[in-house]
């Protein structure tokens, strides 16, 4: 079966091709390893529901593989606080998570804003945004992923709305819904670009997703829009739906540099 990642023990993780980044063969897609770091605060706090979670990727993510430290910072009966490493094989940390858990409370139901529903149905099959890679390797952009968008969008740079689905992230479980929206949400910098890489490279350092309820179903939906300044540095902006409507927001600061390719 597909997957993002494969694991004999549960604490190495190995990469597979399908979460190879564009621009390094050694280099993992920063997408597929958040969705692991959400799995593990999610299993340190299994009765709050994961709300946001804030990575920095302060070093590459090795295609090599790593390892995932979590721990409780703070545990509340309404709000608690986790944190979580991603650590290479030399024991040096490459991304480091921080994140929000909150028990959910019974409400009435009272009337919010929401995007109107779309549905993947609808949606004609396209192109992932980015097709160039530094190399000749199987990569994220590849069969793992799945793209989809309603009529009017397409793969071209501008703010753009699409569908994405994903294999899981390791072949043995059925990812989670926050898992399952980690590798759409690391995409906002490429489907709302202002330019293509042959232009200018738009590296994210980080990454912040928060839901405010659990997407549902395979096919999740973003519209992202990309904030580019003289100075160099940017934000992609994403609001993450899926076919009911609204489920929040993923934020990447940019850095733009001179083109790779």
């Amino acid at each position: 079966m597909d997957c993002f990642f494969t694991t004999n023990d549960n604490d190495w993780f190995t990469p597979t091709s399908h979460t190879r980044g564009p621009w390094d063969t050694e280099h993992c897609h920063a997408g597929p390893p958040t969705g692991l770091l959400a799995r593990a605060l999610e299993h340190l706090l299994p009765t709050q529901r994961l709300t946001r979670l804030t990575v920095n990727l302060t070093r590459p993510v090795p295609f090599k593989g790593f390892r995932i430290s979590a721990e409780i910072q703070r545990s509340g009966r309404t709000v608690s606080v986790s944190n979580a490493s991603l650590i290479d094989e030399n024991d040096r940390v490459c991304v480091t998570a921080s994140a929000l858990h909150m028990t959910e409370q019974p409400v009435h139901n009272f009337p919010t804003h929401t995007r109107p529903p779309l549905n993947p149905n609808d949606a004609e099959t396209g192109k992932f945004p980015i097709q160039q890679t530094l190399h000749k390797k199987p990569a994220f952009n590849g069969d793992g992923v799945e793209i989809k968008y309603p009529q009017g969008q397409s793969h071209h740079t501008g703010p753009t709305i699409a569908w994405m689905k994903t294999v899981p992230l390791l072949a043995t479980e059925t990812p989670s819904p926050f898992q399952r929206i980690c590798p759409l949400a690391d995409c906002g910098n490429a489907f709302g670009r202002n330019a293509d890489p042959t232009e200018v490279n738009f590296m994210n350092p980080d990454l912040t997703i928060l839901l405010h309820r659990d997407p549902e179903g395979e096919w999740l939906g973003t519209d992202a829009c990309g904030y580019w300044e003289p100075s160099g540095i940017g934000m992609a902006d994403a609001h993450l739906f899926d076919r009911h409507g609204s489920v929040g927001r993923a934020l990447q600061t940019l850095l733009l540099r001179p083109a790779l390719v």
